[in-house]
C-alpha cells in the first residue's frame, strides 16, 4: 500500500519498469503526463515499446525521430504533433470509433502491459480521479499490468465514473503544476454565421453534443435564449460553463442522466477545470457509455454538432484526413451523428466553412481527395451548414443533394461545382 505522498518516486524511476516490446496507453488531452512521456523518450536502453493514445497535450517527445526503433506510436486519434511522424511513417494510425476504443483495450484486442496516467491526489477512502480525461482511459489503467502515475496536486477531482483505486497504481511520481490549457479562439465572420445558422437549429429542450473549436464556441454563445438544454457530448469546453452558470443548460429534459452535465472529457482553460472540480453536476464517464448510441437515442431532440474538412457533392464527409494525410481521427462522429438520428426530434449537423486556404479551394467538392478518409457515409449525414445556411439532406437523391450543397457553397465556386456534376451525373443544374 501506497504512502501519498512519503513513497513518490523520480520520473526515471517511474518509468523503469517498462521494458523493451511493451505495448503502453498514454493518458491524453489536458490529463497528460508529460514529465512520464519524457522521462520515457530519455529511455535509451529499450526497443520496441509501443505506445498507444488518443490526442496528447504538449511536445509528444515518444515521437520524435530520436526514439525511432525504441517507442512507436499508434494514434487512435490523432493531434498536431503526431500528424508530421504518421506521414513520414515513424508512427501510424488506428481509425476506430471512439465508443469502440475501451472495448479494445478490455478484450485484450490491444493486450496493454503498462498505462502511463495523471491523478488526482487519492482522497480520505484511498480513490484518486482520472481528472478532466476519463475518455479510453479507465479501460486502459483496469486492463493494464502496470499503473503508472502523475500524481498531480492541481488535477480537478472529477465525479461520475472517474476513479482510480491508488492501490492500482505500481509507481507515482507527485507533482504540483498547471494543467495544460487550450484557451478559445477568436471568432471570425464566417464562424460566426455559422454559429448563427447551427444555433437556429437549436430548439428549446435541446441535448446537446459538441466539440471544441470556434465553430462550437460560436453556436454556443448564441443559444443564450434557449431553454432547459442538456449536455450529452464526448467532450465540452469552457463555452459551456456560461450556459449552465446562466441556467439555459438544466438537463431537465435529458431521459440518460437527467439533472447532469454529462462527458468522457474537456479541454479549455483553468476556468474550466475550476468547474469541473468536484462538481457533483457534472458526471465524467468512459467513452462507451458516452457516446453508446443506444444511450444516446434516449434523449429526446439530440443535436450533435461536428466538423469536416470536405464533403462531396454525394453528402460523404471527410473529418480525419486531408486526402492521403491523416490530420485527426474517426473520433465520435459516427456515434453521435447516429444517435441523433435515432433520438425523437433530433438533429446530425455537420457544420464547416465553405472554403479552404483563404478561400482559394471549396470545401464542397465534386468528389472526395484520393485517400480521404469517410468518416460519416452518406447514408448517414442528415444537416450540412456553412456561413450560407443550413440543408438537410436526409432523403434526398444525389441530384437533389448536389443541388442543396452547391446552395450553400461559397458563390465563387458554384457553377463550376454544377458544371462538374453535370459532368458526372449528366443533370444539368444550371438555373
Amino acid at each position: 500500500m501506497h504512502s501519498f505522498p512519503d513513497d513518490a518516486v523520480s520520473p526515471d524511476e517511474a518509468v523503469a519498469a517498462i521494458r523493451s516490446g511493451m505495448k503502453v496507453f498514454i493518458h491524453g488531452a489536458c490529463a497528460t503526463p508529460t514529465s512520464l512521456i519524457d522521462a520515457l523518450a530519455r529511455r535509451t536502453d529499450i526497443e520496441g515499446v509501443e505506445v498507444y493514445h488518443l490526442h496528447t497535450s504538449g511536445p509528444a517527445a515518444f515521437a520524435d525521430a530520436a526514439c525511432a526503433g525504441r517507442i512507436f506510436s499508434h494514434s487512435l486519434f490523432t493531434g498536431p504533433a503526431l500528424r508530421k511522424p504518421i506521414a513520414e511513417g515513424r508512427a501510424d494510425f488506428i481509425p476506430v470509433f471512439l465508443s469502440d476504443i475501451p472495448g479494445l483495450f478490455k478484450s485484450r484486442r490491444i493486450p496493454l502491459d503498462a498505462a502511463l496516467i495523471q491523478l488526482s491526489p487519492p482522497d480520505a477512502h484511498g480513490h484518486c480521479t482520472l481528472g478532466p480525461s476519463v475518455d479510453a482511459a479507465l479501460a486502459a489503467a483496469t486492463s493494464a499490468d502496470l499503473v503508472i502515475a502523475e500524481v498531480n496536486a492541481r488535477m480537478p477531482r472529477t465525479t461520475g465514473h472517474s476513479a482510480i483505486p491508488f492501490s492500482k497504481v505500481s509507481h507515482y511520481i507527485a507533482t504540483d503544476r498547471p494543467l495544460i490549457e487550450h484557451p478559445p479562439g477568436a471568432e471570425t465572420e464566417i464562424e460566426a454565421r455559422i454559429g448563427m445558422f447551427v444555433a437556429e437549429l437549436v430548439e428549446d429542450g435541446a441535448c446537446l453534443q459538441m466539440g471544441i473549436g470556434t465553430i462550437p464556441d460560436a453556436v454556443l454563445r448564441r443559444l443564450g435564449q434557449k431553454n432547459d438544454l442538456g449536455i450529452h457530448t464526448e467532450m465540452f469546453s469552457d463555452g459551456v460553463i456560461d450556459l449552465i452558470e446562466r441556467g439555459n443548460v438544466n438537463n431537465a429534459q435529458k431521459k440518460v442522466h437527467q439533472g447532469r452535465t454529462t462527458t468522457s472529457f474537456v479541454a479549455g482553460t483553468q476556468r474550466l477545470f475550476d468547474f469541473v472540480d468536484d462538481n457533483l453536476t457534472v458526471e465524467f464517464y468512459p467513452c462507451d457509455r458516452t457516446n453508446d448510441t443506444a444511450l444516446i437515442r434516449k434523449n429526446p431532440k439530440v443535436v450533435a454538432i461536428n466538423s469536416a474538412i470536405e464533403v462531396d457533392l454525394s453528402g460523404q464527409v471527410c473529418a480525419d484526413s486531408m486526402g492521403h494525410q491523416i490530420f485527426s481521427g474517426i473520433g465520435g462522429q459516427m456515434d453521435f451523428i447516429r444517435g441523433a438520428a435515432e433520438s425523437e426530434g433530433g438533429k446530425p449537423i455537420i457544420a464547416l466553412p465553405s472554403t479552404a486556404k483563404h478561400g482559394q479551394v471549396s470545401r464542397l467538392t465534386p468528389e472526395l481527395k484520393p485517400g480521404a478518409g469517410v468518416v460519416t457515409t452518406r447514408g448517414h449525414v442528415h444537416w450540412v451548414v456553412t456561413e450560407y445556411g443550413a440543408v438537410n439532406l436526409h432523403g434526398l437523391s444525389l441530384r437533389r443533394r448536389a443541388e442543396a450543397l452547391i446552395s450553400i457553397a461559397h458563390p465563387d465556386f458554384r457553377a463550376e461545382l454544377a458544371r462538374q456534376f453535370a459532368q458526372t451525373r449528366h443533370f444539368d443544374l444550371s438555373p
